[in-house]
């Protein structure tokens, strides 16, 4: 039976990340990205500590590699789906900053008008569709949108992200045998950071590895260090190719681990339950830290180079806090109308 093994062992991937198949300039890209994803929900953890933030707010923070690593091939006419926690799916496609902070705050220029919070994310202009809480409940909308990307025959593909709780959940399967049978343009990726909520995955499953169900369904599958986002790019961008070309689906199964607990800022509990030791192990594999080394390793780039994405990442948060906080709430009567509306 298929097992994590080292990957998921903290001690091991810690070095710098190998850039033989990236260029400057795109390596350079992604570290950008994953330091703005890291930005947005460190400001959005604090806001909740000061109360400004008051919708519960379940955080990436150490996984931010892999959004990074699928969405360079992936493109807005795709159909991108997310979870509880898609901060960072959202924004690795070009959602507004903006727009997800207006929303955690509940104002009507939210992303969702206010009206979603943090678990309801939506920018279809670039391609993602949507997120909500329900464990697993995108994945059997993302197959429909396969389907319909399939009957268009233009190239499209969709893609649902989802954890390693979600594949206890039954429309998962059933996903995965439809997505099979009808050869569907679908990309599976699962961000397996070895726990849902607050139960470790080998209390759940003989196996820690959830890669061998796309096995079962006889679906190309890739098992990567989700912390590498050289590696998870690569990946994809294989299975995207792939499923553009009429080759059914791929299944990317990527390993990581979230710093902060399930739900909330705080990093020392995880739904009351203590975490291992390993937490502190795990953050010698930031991929942020470690894409940075990288880079400096291949002469690509200078400490001083990283402290300039850094200050811009900044200013560039600060403005779009400033504008949310300044934002007015939904009127009263939206509510009912939202609710209500008939088109």
């Amino acid at each position: 039976m298929e097992q994590l093994g080292t990957l998921a062992d903290p001690s091991q991937f810690t070095g710098p990340i190998g850039l033989g198949e990236s260029d400057a300039q795109s390596a350079l890209a992604s570290l950008r990205m994953m330091w703005l994803i890291r930005g947005v929900e460190e400001r959005i953890g604090d806001a909740v500590i000061r109360g400004e933030v008051k919708c519960p707010c379940h955080l990436a923070i150490g996984q931010e590699a892999i959004a990074v690593g699928v969405s360079i091939y992936l493109r807005p006419t795709d159909k991108i789906f997310g979870t509880h926690r898609s901060h960072p799916h959202y924004l690795a496609v070009g959602g507004s900053v903006y727009g997800l902070f207006a929303e955690v705050l509940g104002k009507q220029t939210g992303c969702s008008k206010g009206m979603g919070g943090s678990m309801h994310l939506t920018a279809p202009e670039v391609g993602f569709v949507g997120s909500v809480p329900i464990v697993g409940g995108t994945i059997p909308i993302a197959v429909g949108a396969a389907l319909a990307a399939k009957k268009d025959g233009v190239g499209g593909v969709a893609v649902a992200y989802f954890g390693d709780g979600a594949v206890e959940e039954g429309a998962f399967h059933e996903s995965l045998n439809f997505a099979s049978q009808f050869a569907l343009p679908m990309l599976f990726v699962c961000e397996n950071n070895l726990y849902s909520s607050h139960l470790h995955i080998k209390e759940r499953q003989p196996s820690d590895s959830v890669a061998r169900f796309a096995t079962a369904h006889r679906i190309n599958s890739r098992l990567v260090d989700g912390n590498d986002v050289e590696a998870v790019s690569a990946a994809t961008r294989e299975l995207v190719q792939a499923c553009r070309e009429g080759q059914g689906p791929g299944f990317l199964e990527a390993v990581t681990y979230r710093w902060r607990g399930h739900v909330g800022p705080r990093e020392d509990l995880d739904v009351g339950v203590r975490r291992p030791e390993d937490h502190q192990l795990w953050k010698m594999r930031d991929p942020i830290a470690r894409l940075e080394n990288g880079l400096i390793e291949s002469g690509w780039a200078q400490v001083s180079d990283f402290e300039k994405i850094r200050l811009e990442v900044s200013l560039e948060l600060d403005a779009a806090w400033d504008r949310a906080m300044n934002d007015p709430l939904p009127e009263a009567d939206t509510y009912l109308a939202y609710s209500f509306e008939t088109h």
